[in-house]
């Protein structure tokens, strides 16, 4: 079911309580095509405005801008190569509690990886398409390759993130990079 575009006046309050811009393309898509549809509704809740399906507890990292993965591979690196281990300790209580401390630290760095973006739609899997607010259409396959990876319409010179409004005429699976399974045909979002 599509539901209900919203209106400028709901757009311009949800992005004055989010703190945020949204990209002009997606403010077209909410005005004139949808708050949801295929993608995961921007809804009034009990804590205000957000997306359905995403953890409210992402708030705060809204405003931060989105990190490319290039980025952060270094630290990634440095964060997996300080993970606890258990014969380096002398108790398993010990243990346990640096390991905590490390996956709470690990996991404010997947948080942080995302940062800027909010997830508008779900592929199952743990795969997702991310709308980072500056404009452009990512793909999180963090799931099962560790990876965030820009959704393209040329994988093969350079992978520039497409943006919004062509990533709804094509779909993500379509902009994905060669390496990613059998090519699909495009599995458009907008039906205009």
């Amino acid at each position: 079911m599509t539901e209900p575009p919203l209106t400028e006046v709901e757009i311009v309050e949800a992005e004055r309580e989010l703190g945020v811009l949204l990209p002009e393309e997606y403010r077209t898509y909410l005005r004139e095509v949808s708050a949801g549809g295929a993608l995961l509704r921007l809804e009034r809740t009990g804590r205000g405005w957000w997306w359905a399906g995403n953890d409210e507890g992402r708030r705060e990292l809204l405003a931060i801008p989105f990190p490319h993965p290039d980025s952060y591979v270094e630290s990634d690196d440095e964060l997996m190569a300080r993970e606890p281990q258990a014969e380096a300790f002398e108790d398993d209580a010990a243990y346990r509690t640096a390991w905590r401390a490390w996956a709470d630290e690990a996991d404010r760095f997947e948080d942080l990886k995302t940062a800027g973006a909010v997830v508008i739609q779900e592929h199952g899997c743990g795969f997702a398409s991310l709308l980072v607010l500056a404009g452009t259409v990512w793909w999180d396959g963090r799931a099962t390759c560790d990876r965030i990876v820009p959704l393209s319409a040329d994988h093969v010179t350079g992978a520039r993130p497409i943006q919004f409004s062509q990533w709804s005429d094509h779909g993500s699976w379509a902009l994905l990079p060669p390496d990613w399974g059998p090519p699909l045909a495009p599995d458009s979002v907008v039906h205009r």
